[in-house]
């Protein structure tokens, strides 16, 4: 696989990740400006992290122990995004179908961590 793959970039999960990132930025816009210390800065950082970590991974992957700890990373970043996706959504602050849709690009991108989690020799050199 990594023969094919010359850099994170190109990695589908990559893409995804700063897919869901620029939504939230985008949604997060619309927050009440009290929000901006707080809600608004934890969706945006975590959201951030995903991305950040899957290129660490990458970085990291002739060592599969360590690929796979920045993988789990990027899962444990993914989880606090649905967990601050949820309260945004509990304040009214999204409405439930833009709440539906970003969850379910939060599933996309944590089945295919999952996999590499589970399958990083595909991945390493």
């Amino acid at each position: 696989m990594t023969s094919q793959i010359q850099g994170f970039e190109e990695l589908q999960v990559y893409r995804e990740a700063c897919a869901l990132d620029y939504a939230i930025f985008t949604v997060s816009q619309r927050f009440p400006r009290e929000e901006i210390y707080s809600l608004t800065d934890q969706i945006r950082r975590s959201s951030r992290s995903i991305g950040g970590n899957i290129a660490e991974s990458w970085a990291k992957r002739c060592y599969p122990a360590h690929f796979i700890a920045k993988l789990t990373d990027a899962d444990g970043e993914l989880q606090e995004t649905k967990h601050w996706i949820g309260r945004a959504q509990a304040y009214v602050y999204l409405s439930p179908d833009v709440e539906i849709a970003l969850l379910e690009r939060c599933r996309i991108i944590g089945r295919k961590l999952g996999t590499m989690i589970a399958h990083p020799h595909g991945f390493c050199p």
